[in-house]
């Protein structure tokens, strides 16, 4: 599958602080990547870097199989971004603020502003100035500032950011529309496991500047493990009896519980093992893992956002 974006090393330094380390990333054409991971994980920077908002201390960033340094103009030609909040005049309304950017860009063509504004829902708000839109129209406004001239590659930092139930359907399936119609590559990133999980075809979780896990979607349901979940009255003993009975490594501790990956053996066997052993068992149960508990584990506790 041809990749539009891919990075290989790419780190950055500010001071004594590594903010992005060693990441390579990989974003297939015409699919919606997912960078996942909490505020300060170096999602945004990451972004700056693929935008030229800021520079790599190391490391390698190609754009459509390019060096993101060669031939800039026809590069970012392609390119659609939002990174942080848009920015607009709020005495204008959106048309006039779309054709302030189109003007910029050497883009004269009314039709690619009122195609835009179509695209996003607002182009009968022909009268409200940008000042008066809510947080939704907003972002739908930035969207549209950023595909006007038809990019190949949105980069979208936390455009759902704040929006309330609706706004955050109706930016989901915006997206998904720009994705399946148009072929366009989506990143967007976010610390709402949720939302990514509805939008993203492909998912980067990012923690602690690095890179630690980049996986299909759909592999990813697939991966998703059974287990055996015991609640009983001492969970450190239990994992010291699964490891010299069974030789069971694969397990997780949270207080009394403990959770058993591995299906060698039947919960039966290993309740009674646990029993004779002077444990208490309260509960069994077979389970199947979600993804806000694959992803705590694999961040090392604690929830994405």
């Amino acid at each position: 599958m041809e990749t539009i974006i891919e990075t290989k090393n790419l780190t950055k330094i500010y001071g004594s602080a590594t903010v992005v380390d060693n990441i390579n990333l990989h974003v297939p054409k015409g699919k919606i990547y997912g960078l996942l991971g909490r505020n300060g994980a170096g999602k945004t920077t990451a972004m700056k870097m693929m935008l030229q908002l800021v520079y790599p201390t190391g490391g390698e960033i190609r754009l459509f199989g390019t060096d993101y340094k060669k031939n800039t103009p026809t590069l970012y030609g392609k390119i659609g971004s939002i990174i942080e909040t848009p920015g607009f005049y709020n005495n204008l309304t959106g048309y006039e603020n779309l054709q302030i950017l189109a003007k910029l860009r050497g883009q004269l063509s009314k039709d690619s502003i009122q195609e835009a504004l179509h695209i996003v829902g607002l182009e009968k708000e022909t009268r409200k100035v940008f000042a008066d839109y809510s947080l939704g129209m907003k972002q739908r406004l930035g969207i549209a500032a950023a595909i006007m001239h038809k990019p190949e590659l949105l980069i979208l930092d936390e455009p759902i950011n704040g929006l309330d139930p609706i706004g955050i359907s109706q930016i989901r399936s915006l997206l998904i529309e720009l994705s399946h119609s148009r072929n366009t590559t989506i990143v967007i990133s976010s610390h709402v496991l949720s939302e990514i999980e509805q939008l993203a075809d492909t998912i980067g979780v990012m923690h602690n500047g690095k890179l630690i896990e980049e996986v299909n979607m759909e592999e990813l349901h697939k991966r998703n493990r059974r287990y055996i979940e015991f609640n009983l009255s001492d969970g450190t003993t239990a994992a010291k009896i699964l490891e010299k009975h069974y030789q069971i490594k694969d397990y997780l501790i949270k207080g009394n519980t403990i959770k058993v990956y591995d299906f060698t053996h039947s919960s039966g066997q290993i309740n009674k093992t646990f029993v004779e052993n002077g444990l208490l068992v309260t509960n069994i149960n077979v389970e199947k893992e979600n993804l806000e508990e694959y992803f705590s584990e694999l961040i090392g506790g604690g929830n994405i956002a």
